[in-house]
């Protein structure tokens, strides 16, 4: 079983050469703005990859940072005291698209990261130092020794004034998404997630941030990645472009070599932590005055074979991890597809602006499954929910292993016009109203949305089809929604009882043409 993740304790709120230009070669580490740097040291992804071979071929060490009676004393509330001083601002790129500041220790971030800036084939690491940092007089943090090292990173608009990039916490980053709003997260890697025994959380240790001068290229992060079991070496291209709508489209391009210390059983490959308390499906759990609570709704999925599907999320009575084998998978993510303000109505958080992450294999990753782990959850701060690839075969020790994919973080995933999407799930009692209610009996309502239903009208022969894994299914049929364009609502009752999951699966077809993705969720009788 796994733990819950505290999104606050997990998540907190060109030009490098004119830097080293600024700072230059006489002496290693000068000043200016505070900001002080190491000695060059060359640097290539070759050489990285090639130091994390060289890591996974000796034992894992635990990294703990000096002072650590003081990280111990800055707490939930001491950390919010600590301000990046804005002038120390690393500017990355010649017209300063992206600004980088440093994220500092604390009890919930112990463990030191490096962080170098790259200019061309060198680097040079940004040494720690507690002037870099505003704190109150008093505060811990002003004991800290120098060169101590960093929590993390993040990466400013040009005003300096919000961030729209974090590396913060394990191997866990995330954007502020195409509506300026964080949500979800993912991760560089994940390991026997909902395993029995603990699950094992690598940790980026190094960063290597270069600015870019090319068009559509914002930043490259490149990261050093260690844990008992793994090392490995990550590039991560980074696209930040806004359209004429106000909408950030963010694109990562990643590229990721593994060395297995040990057998891996379960690994995560691309994997997502987001929260799911109660949506419109589940209102039998909602205890808050709002209508819905998530940073997700769904987890959609794209196979090898071309076949569309939508799983909505659920809060189970029970850690539940579902898995949908396939081969060679095209693309899957954790979407937000609802984005009416009406539906949650939290103007401080706003669920609705929440990204949609897809993930887009850039070479064949062969057999295995998508895996969704539910966690049950009470509360809106824990991260309850996690999606990622697991490959079929064992990670075994001395093997290596390389993926590239791409992350798009995206208000939704464009659909073909000639398939509907799955906009709304709800359920209730089943039977009909008027006449007595059969016992074990639960409704399911989904409406579907696209432009495929255009001209299509009840008695054109569409219907529904529905497979359960188990007891029976009645009353199915489906017709348009009454003053809706282009909707259709599909209606149908499930049958069960016991406490095992009913695993469902329905469409709408008409003749043999499918004219929505597939959906599929499970039901629990009892629950």
């Amino acid at each position: 079983m796994i733990g819950r993740l505290d999104r606050r304790q997990v998540l907190a709120g060109g030009a490098a050469s004119a830097l080293f230009a600024q700072l230059g070669d006489a002496v290693a580490g000068a000043a200016v703005e505070g900001v002080r740097l190491g000695a060059r040291k060359s640097f290539s992804f070759a050489a990285l990859k090639a130091e994390a071979k060289s890591i996974a071929g000796r034992a894992w060490r635990k990294a703990d940072a000096a002072g650590s009676e003081l990280l111990e004393k800055i707490d939930y509330d001491a950390y919010q005291k600590i301000r990046f001083k804005p002038q120390n601002s690393l500017r990355l790129d010649l017209d300063g698209r992206a600004p980088a500041q440093l994220f500092h220790l604390g009890q919930y971030f112990r463990e030191p990261v490096r962080i170098h800036v790259v200019d061309g084939a060198d680097a040079r690491e940004v040494l720690y130092s507690a002037q870099l940092f505003e704190t109150p007089a008093d505060h811990p943090a002003r004991g800290l020794p120098d060169g101590l090292g960093f929590a993390g990173f993040r990466i400013m608009a040009r005003d300096l004034k919000t961030d729209w990039l974090a590396f913060l916490g394990a191997s866990y980053f995330r954007t502020s998404g195409p509506f300026n709003q964080y949500g979800l997260s993912v991760r560089g890697l994940a390991i026997d997630t909902a395993m029995p025994g603990p699950e094992e959380f690598p940790r980026f240790t190094e960063f290597y941030l270069e600015g870019s001068e090319k068009s559509g290229t914002t930043l490259i992060v490149y990261a050093l990645l260690d844990s008992p079991r793994v090392a490995g070496a990550y590039r991560i291209q980074i696209e930040r472009v806004t359209d004429a709508r106000d909408i950030h489209r963010v694109v990562m391009t990643i590229e990721c070599e593994l060395h297995a210390r040990g057998t891996i059983r379960r690994l995560g490959v691309a994997p997502f932590s987001s929260m799911f308390w109660y949506g419109e499906g589940s209102r039998n759990q909602a205890r808050d005055w709002r209508p819905e609570i998530h940073d997700s709704d769904g987890l959609a999925m794209l196979s090898g074979t071309g076949e569309r599907i939508w799983r909505p999320i659920n809060n189970p009575p029970r850690v539940m991890t579902s898995a949908f084998a396939d081969l060679n998978p095209q693309g899957f993510g954790l979407l937000q597809r609802d984005r009416d303000f009406v539906h949650y109505l939290d103007d401080g958080v706003f669920y609705e602006r929440r990204a949609s992450v897809w993930v887009e294999p850039l070479d064949p990753w062969g057999k295995g499954a998508v895996h969704l782990v539910e966690i049950p959850t009470d509360d809106e701060v824990h991260d309850n929910i996690a999606a990622y690839w697991c490959p079929d075969e064992p990670f075994h020790a001395g093997d290596t292993r390389t993926y590239r994919y791409r992350l798009s973080w995206l208000d939704d995933i464009a659909l073909p016009d000639s398939l509907g999407f799955a906009t709304a799930t709800w359920t209730g009692l089943g039977g009909r109203p008027g006449q007595k209610r059969p016992t074990g009996t639960r409704k399911f309502v989904i409406d579907f949305q696209g432009s495929v239903f255009a001209g299509i009208g009840r008695g054109d022969g569409v219907e529904i089809l529905v497979t359960s894994s188990r007891g029976t299914v009645s009353n199915a049929y489906a017709h348009p929604v009454v003053d809706q364009r282009e909707r259709w609502r599909a209606l149908f009752d499930v049958t069960a009882t016991g406490a095992e999951p009913v695993d469902l699966r329905a469409y709408l077809r008409r003749g043999e043409r499918a004219l929505t993705e597939t959906w599929i969720n499970q039901y629990f009788p009892e629950a």
